[in-house]
């Protein structure tokens, strides 16, 4: 066990010595430190999480551990883990345990942590344990810093350049921080990432024996990426043994926040639970990835692009963003509630030079305006700018870099 903490020592000094981009958060680091509470960074596989946490306490005296270490879980014994990291990191005064959710039972350890008066910095990649679990054995006691992919503000950064020149590349290639400089490596990096976190994060993690089907299913959702669907469809589609199981599927792979389902918008929850969802993929990348019809997919990629940069700015799909029909079935892409008000509606077209397409999507928008009580209109284009007066209301179309 010492060498194992020794040699992920080594491992920890060497990352502090890269060049990183630093992340951008609401958070203050030096304010998080001075918080006895547990930081909780959240999000995807690959994203920056231990960087972020790393750069946090960069200059710091802290303890390290990564939980992707077979090693080390196969070894685990508390006690002796906690007295090793005394001789290791004498006098430590923060302890960054990374990919936490793969040690059993690893809430109750932090909880005993927490109590002993431990500052935590945690990381992990599982969003169901990350909400349910922690907030059952830790409710209060910690700060959650969400991480997704660069946004394409990031990657202008990263580049040094200006927005509107990678727009085109970021619609399709996304914003994984390893494929940021090495564009060239997209497709294969990529690839192999989402066959990992499929087999890894999901088989392995849930023990699934058919995971055949699982397969096939992360792969048809891929495709199907921003269309709505339900697990009934999916079932007959797919020749699923159960709808019971096609859920079930479909929350495996919600969990390393890999896809997300968004659902439609109604004043009745009854009517939102049965409603067809929305899928939608944590990074454009993914699709390029599996090469599909890049070509007729643009319109979603660019929906893709939006939807993952609102989850950035922190709306979520069970309280504050969701889609919407309106009464005669035209479809709004997003709908953002504020408590009970509702504060946006959001259309997505690639472009508006077409006069059909640009009176479908401000037509939807204005009926929708009507029925859900909101005058704050925007359509998100690849490159268009200007507002659209309809039926006295003013709707702003904006290029996706000026979002």
């Amino acid at each position: 066990m010492r060498a194992v903490i020794l040699n992920q020592r080594k491992e920890r000094d060497e990352l502090l010595e890269r060049h990183y981009l630093e992340r951008k958060t609401k958070f203050n680091s030096d304010e998080l430190l001075a918080n006895n509470l547990i930081k909780l960074v959240s999000g995807p596989r690959r994203v920056g999480k231990s960087t972020y946490a790393l750069l946090m306490l960069k200059g710091k005296n802290f303890a390290y551990l990564n939980f992707d270490d077979d090693q080390l879980l196969a070894m685990w014994d508390e006690e002796t883990v906690m007295q090793i990291l005394d001789e290791v990191y004498p006098n430590y005064e923060y302890m960054l345990l990374d990919e936490v959710q793969n040690l059993n039972d690893w809430d109750l350890w932090i909880s005993k942590l927490y109590r002993r008066g431990k500052n935590l910095i945690v990381t992990g990649s599982n969003a169901k344990m990350l909400s349910s679990e922690m907030a059952t054995v830790l409710t209060g006691r910690y700060i959650q810093i969400d991480m997704m992919p660069f946004s394409m503000q990031e990657v202008a950064e990263w580049n040094n350049t200006d927005i509107r020149s990678i727009a085109d590349d970021y619609l399709h290639n996304g914003g994984y921080p390893e494929t940021v400089q090495a564009r060239s490596i997209v497709k294969n990096y990529l690839f192999t990432l989402f066959d990992n976190i499929v087999w890894k994060d999901v088989c392995k993690r849930h023990k699934v024996r058919n995971s055949t089907d699982l397969n096939t299913l992360a792969v048809y959702l891929l495709a199907n990426f921003c269309n709505p669907i339900s697990a009934n469809d999916l079932k007959t589609e797919l020749g699923f043994s159960s709808v019971t199981t096609t859920k079930k599927f479909m929350d495996y792979l919600h969990e390393p926040f890999l896809f997300f389902f968004l659902m439609r918008y109604d004043n009745k929850m009854k009517i939102m639970k049965k409603a067809a969802q929305k899928i939608y993929v944590v990074d454009n990348g993914f699709v390029t990835s599996r090469a599909f019809n890049i070509s007729e997919n643009i319109g979603r990629l660019l929906e893709n692009q939006v939807f993952t940069e609102l989850l950035r700015r922190g709306y979520n799909t069970e309280r504050t963003l969701f889609y919407y029909r309106s009464r005669n079935d035209k479809e709004i892409d997003f709908v953002i509630r504020d408590d009970f008000h509702i504060k946006q509606l959001i259309q997505v077209s690639y472009t508006l030079t077409n006069a059909k397409t640009e009176k479908r999507e401000v037509d939807a928008l204005v009926e929708a305006a009507g029925e859900l009580h909101c005058s704050n209109l925007l359509i998100v284009t690849a490159d268009e700018e200007r507002t659209i007066e309809k039926n006295g209301y003013t709707i702003k179309v904006i290029p996706i870099y000026k979002m």
